[in-house]
């Protein structure tokens, strides 16, 4: 833009002397700087003249917004009492995390809430966490990887797989897997999520996408892994109509990269600006899911969680070819992530930050560590837990405190006890560093089902 673009342009222009200058402003100085003046005030001219026409535009809308029913900025104080709520396996779970929830359930916005058997504190919600809100989608209630999630494909080859051709299944997970901020693949996939309108009309979402695409079918760093290993199914009866046995099977934990994590610090930083609160749980900050912004964010997110998706599919489709095999079946769900759902006949924002949907007869899994088995689970629909259960074992160690209490050669000696290859992984996700599964699983069992296990073989993490 030439000249710069002020106030007193846009008051000249005819704009009510309120905060609908300051957001023009903003929007204008975010997404058209480009833009000659002249063109910008041409066009801010027909929007105030005509601003419901602009509703939803992804940067005129909010300037739209602004003109017709502006987003009332306020501050915002915590009820002095809680929400209904439930706490699973209590003794195992730090203070600190229960806090953190119970900070939650005091927010104006909050209906009720649950906290899962793996909990451990995090940022805004603990990991672990499940609120329901009344039309408020709280960022940091989904989480900074936006649809993290599991998927496990089974294939109709022999378990010695495992062990006789261990090489080669080393060797692909090596090569065919990309792990961290910086490994993408060579040859690239295309997909029909990128085809999502957002990529159009959301000006942030639009300009992920290059780097949405690089990073397809690829996964994070962190606790994110793509593994083979063993399913054992024991039910006769099961949804896939396998025989009861074991199956090689692999196991992907990842979300939505750098798309994900982009939207997530994009509207957290917009809640924050439109819903102050007291100091120690701003990161609880929500959008109202009738203005601008709130709407754009549940698009975004819900783009997020199928981009999620994509790269899990992506992962296992170049597997599969490299295997040679075609999948019996695959089970997967999101653990980081909000729904539209009945709470007590009313429909509420259900927030699952590192928890997995268990509405009756859904399908999830929930991953051990890298030395401890996984389970397929069944929903039980537990109203309680907010048809929620845990989304692993959960942290019994921080990052910072693994890495002054193990050792690489303890690591080792863990691995070799149990028969699992590890590629890549660093202290800070010792099998050690987590809660003891058995125990999580035990504290849930009102919540699921359990219907199989997988047993890890050969893990692959980022270096």
């Amino acid at each position: 833009m030439g000249k710069k673009l002020s106030g007193k342009d846009l008051i000249k222009l005819g704009f009510p002397k309120n905060n609908s200058i300051n957001i023009t402003l903003g929007q204008i100085n975010r997404y058209h700087k480009r833009l000659k003046k002249e063109q910008v005030l041409q066009q801010a001219a027909l929007v105030l003249a005509n601003p419901e026409e602009y509703i939803g535009d992804g940067v005129w809308g909010k300037i739209a917004e602004s003109l017709t029913d502006p987003v009332v900025v306020k501050k915002q104080t915590l009820r002095t009492t809680r929400v209904p709520h439930m706490v699973y396996g209590e003794n195992e779970i730090d203070d600190q995390a229960k806090y953190q929830l119970y900070d939650a359930l005091k927010l104006p916005v909050a209906v009720a809430g649950a906290l899962m058997p793996d909990a451990h504190s995090g940022y805004g919600l603990p990991i672990g966490g499940v609120l329901a809100t009344d039309n408020a989608v709280i960022p940091y209630g989904v989480g900074v990887d936006i649809g993290c999630r599991m998927s496990l494909t089974l294939y109709p080859i022999k378990i010695s797989y495992l062990k006789g051709k261990k090489h080669q299944l080393v060797n692909i997970l090596s090569e065919h897997t990309k792990f961290g901020m910086y490994e993408t693949h060579k040859n690239k996939h295309d997909h029909e999520v990128f085809s999502h309108h957002a990529f159009k009309d959301i000006p942030l979402v639009k300009r992920l996408k290059d780097k949405a695409y690089k990073q397809l079918g690829t996964s994070g760093g962190g606790n994110h892994f793509v593994e083979f290993g063993s399913v054992q199914i024991t039910d006769p009866n099961n949804e896939w109509d396998l025989a009861p046995g074991e199956y090689l099977s692999l196991l992907s934990h990842s979300g939505s990269r750098g798309l994900g994590a982009n939207i997530a610090k994009h509207y957290t930083y917009l809640a924050t600006k439109q819903c102050p609160l007291p100091k120690h749980v701003q990161h609880l900050a929500w959008l109202d899911l009738n203005t601008h912004d709130g709407q754009e964010y549940w698009i975004a997110m819900n783009l997020a969680g199928d981009y999620a998706q994509a790269c899990h599919d992506n992962i296992h489709a170049r597997i599969s070819k490299l295997l040679g095999a075609r999948p019996l079946t695959n089970i997967a769900n999101h653990h980081n992530f909000a729904w539209k759902e009945q709470i007590d006949g009313k429909e509420c924002v259900v927030h699952r930050k590192g928890a997995t949907p268990a509405a009756k007869g859904e399908l999830g899994i929930i991953p051990g560590s890298m030395t401890a088995p996984g389970y397929i689970v069944k929903g039980l629909g537990n109203p309680d837990s907010l048809q929620s259960a845990s989304h692993g074992a959960g942290r019994l160690h921080s990052r910072r405190k693994c890495k002054e209490k193990f050792t690489q050669s303890a690591i080792k000696k863990e691995l070799a006890a149990h028969d699992v290859t590890l590629i890549g992984g660093g202290v800070d996700e010792a099998p050690m560093a987590y809660k003891d599964i058995k125990k999580v699983m035990a504290n849930q069992q009102e919540l699921v089902e359990v219907v199989g296990t997988f047993t890890p073989k050969i893990v692959r993490m980022d270096k």
